[in-house]
């Protein structure tokens, strides 16, 4: 279903930022170990943690979003938490590994050693920490998670999209290379979209924004 939902999502040309979110004041506690029902899939086993999507993403986490539920977490672009979020690598108890993109996305967000923290001892990171060391883009008061990621989302859909989807896409594809490499990528993208900067200057030229 996630991924039927995301694939909608990509294909949309009026949906510009998706978001995803719990119930029940949860966000997501990972795979049902009593059911154990998972098949593995090329787009990862919670069915999309292995895809891509160009648009930004938003995760609104109320409550747990640990161990499965981390990894969707990580999959969005930010994540606004409520002040009762708590944030987690909880399979390490049982014998679970990440499979779902945690060991590649978590060190992206806070680094090497505080994804090290949080994989090797499975610990809870609350909302204060997860603000603090990057896990948590945004802290709202208990409730107001999914109201601020909507706030969020409807600002950054309002700007020219196809720009903003292309930084997105640089920084994504510049990671882990060279910075020559990342800047021959960025370069190559500002190429592609002369005519949507010399649209923004005329703009700009006119009054608008000032």
């Amino acid at each position: 279903g996630l991924l039927d939902a995301w694939r909608r999502f990509e294909a949309d040309a009026d949906a510009g930022v998706g978001m995803l979110t719990g119930a029940g004041g949860c966000f997501c506690a990972g795979v049902d170990l009593l059911a154990l029902d998972l098949v593995e899939q090329p787009e990862g086993w919670l069915g999309l943690t292995r895809q891509t999507v160009s648009k930004p993403t938003i995760a609104a986490v109320a409550g747990y979003a640990v161990a499965g539920g981390l990894e969707l977490a990580l999959w969005c672009d930010l994540r606004v938490a409520g002040a009762d979020a708590v944030f987690g690598c909880y399979e390490r108890r049982f014998g679970v590994p990440l499979a779902d993109g945690g060991t590649q996305r978590l060190p992206r967000v806070v680094g090497l050693g505080r994804a090290l923290d949080m994989i090797l001892t499975g610990r809870p990171v609350r909302a204060e920490e997860a603000r603090r060391i990057g896990l948590a883009d945004r802290l709202v008061p208990t409730g107001e998670e999914l109201a601020e990621a909507l706030r969020l989302a409807e600002a950054i859909a309002g700007f020219p999209q196809a720009t903003l989807r292309s930084d997105r896409r640089c920084v994504y594809e510049g990671l882990g290379r060279p910075l020559a490499e990342g800047l021959a990528i960025e370069a190559a993208a500002g190429r592609e979209l002369f005519d949507e900067v010399a649209a923004g200057a005329a703009r700009f030229a006119v009054g608008e924004g000032r």
